[in-house]
């Protein structure tokens, strides 16, 4: 027996084996990421305050992204900053899927125009995963108000040869109220608070001529008879309420493109893998498709936004071309 030569043959075996195998591994990371995905409980963090309409919603979608993964999903509120420390907060924790950010308008769009040396870019530094909810913006006076169109609005003030006064409590409805500006030529009075409420306490009160708000948070007090919604931002009436014209419906010259939102969906880290993004938007998708998730939309003012991560980055961008139109338009720089 040719000792050397059964020993060649056992190496080129044994060689032949580890480079299938190795071919093998090097296709794992590819193929087997998402299939391990999650290893560990996922983290969603919020932007804003315990109770808030985009806390109540990662609370859902938390809860029933746990049942489909089989893995614990906690919420997380980090406030702070127009959305800068829970942004903060997704960049430095690992790219493999496990924590989420509940983004909205501030952090994903408008912080990119505001902010002065804003710590990170959201083009850049976030990866659109779905979007979840969506509803114009609304242009509101009280009940009694002698405004009954936004065409009123802009005919007193030109009238009286005065600005626009218009209440906000965001950057991003400032934004909203200087477009109205931009497009009919007016100078604009921005009236700012520190949230909605206070904001409509004092429309009702007779001590705010307008407020620029979600449209969401006027519907109870207009069912009421407290306040008047003039317009709203959407690109067709809402189904709800046929009667309220649309910005675009105006007929004022610069109006034609008047469209936006106020709008949440997720996010994560730019650098997650593909096939990650992949499981956890189909998921969601699956989720907003549910009886439970129908129902849960449907308590809501708001409409679904079903967007997936392509429609999702477009739109996106799209909000954020606009409204940097909007601002150097207006003069409006970053602070």
């Amino acid at each position: 027996m040719n000792t050397r030569s059964t020993w060649g043959r056992i190496v080129g075996a044994f060689g032949a084996a580890g480079a299938v195998l190795a071919a093998a591994l090097a296709v794992l990371p590819a193929q087997g990421l998402a299939q391990a995905f999650p290893s560990k409980p996922i983290k969603i963090l919020v932007p804003f305050t315990a109770g808030s309409g985009a806390d109540s919603a990662s609370r859902f979608y938390g809860e029933q992204l746990g049942k489909l993964l089989g893995q614990t999903v906690t919420v997380e509120n980090k406030p702070g900053g127009s959305g800068v420390v829970a942004v903060q907060a997704v960049r430095q924790a690992p790219a493999d899927g496990h924590t989420i950010l509940m983004g909205s308008n501030s952090p994903a769009v408008v912080n990119a125009i505001t902010i002065k040396n804003l710590p990170y870019d959201p083009f850049k530094d976030l990866r659109p995963l779905y979007g979840l909810a969506i509803s114009p913006v609304a242009f509101a006076v009280k009940a009694d108000s002698p405004y009954k169109t936004i065409n009123d609005v802009v005919a007193a003030a030109r009238k009286e040869n005065r600005p626009l006064q218009l209440g906000n409590y965001s950057a991003g409805y400032q934004l909203v109220a200087a477009w109205l500006g931009n497009a009919s030529g007016l100078a604009v009075t921005h009236i700012p608070y520190k949230g909605g409420a206070q904001m409509l306490t004092d429309v009702i009160g007779g001590a705010l001529e307008v407020g620029v708000i979600d449209f969401t948070g006027t519907i109870e007090l207009m069912k009421g008879g407290k306040l008047r919604v003039l317009a709203i931002t959407s690109p067709q009436r809402d189904p709800g309420f046929p009667a309220i014209p649309t910005m675009k419906e105006s007929g004022l010259s610069g109006l034609s493109d008047f469209e936006t939102s106020v709008w949440s969906a997720f996010f994560m880290r730019a650098e997650t893998p593909d096939d990650v993004v992949e499981k956890l938007a189909a998921a969601i998708q699956k989720i907003m498709g549910s009886d439970a998730g129908k129902a849960y939309h449907t308590s809501l003012p708001s409409q679904p936004m079903m967007m997936g991560p392509k429609a999702l980055g477009d739109f996106q961008l799209r909000e954020y071309q606009r409204f940097k139109r909007v601002a150097d338009a207006a003069g409006i720089h970053p602070e």
